[in-house]
């Protein structure tokens, strides 16, 4: 059976978005995956490689026509844009393909290591499926940021997928930040109210589906048959969200702020070969390289007003982590787990 995907990045991203492609379609043979370019170089790339079930979308071909998402876009950050521009992708994907029947969206800074069909079969016949954070104990705090990762995220064309990527939209054109005000939080803390507002959620259990920094103390990690498990399940695709290379011989996984060490067999199983992954990608696409060969994160040139907004948002979120950290001693207990 083929499944139909959807992401997004800029050239900067480039070498993720390849690593992660290479990883599904070798797990998931039979795939379309449509890819929001968000830079020109990005487009150019994608379509110079001709990569088989890789269906590059124009920028400007996404948001032409579309009113309510060009004003958005005149009133935040480019990152927040990014965010922004999650829901209507999917739908994006479903006005303009009639033969698909399910959509599911990923995050580029994916990485499979098995097929991604157990968590269809979760999925069954409902809707939505969506996946939570699964926070570890010490930093359910978190759970601020929103219940549920944006990671994956599947829609069924129908009633239900069609409403609720329509009211998803709504929200994020109306407020998408990056950082977290009351019950909002970017595109993700909105996922919270899904299962409240939907029939057909699904939220999948398997616990090898979104394996992150953020949920690797409540496992045990071992080998089985040269595979990584997470307890009993197999690990389907771990989320390299804050893995960096910063320079020659010197990575960053993205973990210490999560108070995870990293162990011999993360290093040799979960983030060597993602790393061999995006050198791979590196190569493909030489041009794009930095001349540091660093590969970086998420990124966004500012604008002198858009520098003195992010110092405002940094300190916003610090104010909230502290804020967070107090309620969380002076109750005694624990949050309930939590992007």
């Amino acid at each position: 059976m083929r499944r139909d995907f959807c992401t997004y990045f800029d050239h900067r991203y480039l070498a993720r978005g390849l690593a992660m492609y290479r990883s599904l379609k070798r797990n998931c043979p039979s795939i379309r995956l449509w890819v929001l370019c968000l830079s020109t170089d990005a487009h150019r790339a994608l379509t110079d490689l001709s990569l088989p079930d890789i269906i590059p979308i124009r920028l400007e071909d996404f948001e032409r026509g579309d009113h309510e998402l060009l004003q958005a876009k005149s009133n935040r950050s480019l990152v927040e844009y990014y965010f922004t521009c999650t829901p209507s992708l999917p739908l994006y994907v479903l006005q303009n393909s009639p033969d698909v029947d399910l959509i599911t969206y990923l995050d580029s800074d994916l990485y499979f290591f098995n097929s991604p069909e157990p968590i269809f079969d979760e999925l069954g016949s409902n809707s939505i499926a969506i996946i939570a954070h699964r926070f570890a104990p010490d930093i359910r705090w978190m759970e601020c940021t929103g219940a549920y990762n944006v990671g994956w995220l599947s829609f069924r064309r129908g009633n239900i997928g069609t409403e609720c990527l329509t009211w998803w939209r709504k929200r994020c054109l109306e407020w998408c930040r990056d950082y977290v005000e009351e019950d909002r939080y970017a595109d993700q803390k909105y996922l919270d109210r899904f299962p409240e507002l939907f029939s057909g959620v699904r939220v999948i259990q398997h616990k090898g589906a979104n394996l992150a920094a953020w949920n690797l103390k409540h496992y045990r990690l071992h080998e089985r048959n040269g595979a990584v498990h997470v307890d009993d399940d197999p690990v389907i695709f771990y989320h390299f969200q804050g893995f960096r290379r910063i320079a020659p011989g010197v990575i960053d996984p993205g973990v210490r702020q999560y108070g995870v060490r990293v162990s011999r067999l993360m290093e040799s199983k979960l983030f060597r070969p993602y790393l061999q992954a995006l050198r791979e990608g590196q190569r493909m696409v030489p041009s794009l390289n930095k001349a540091t060969g660093a590969i970086p994160g998420l990124y966004r040139k500012l604008s002198p007003t858009e520098k003195g907004r992010d110092e405002i948002n940094s300190t916003r979120r610090m104010v909230q982590t502290v804020a967070a950290y107090v309620r969380l001693f002076t109750r005694h207990t624990l949050l309930s787990p939590g992007r």
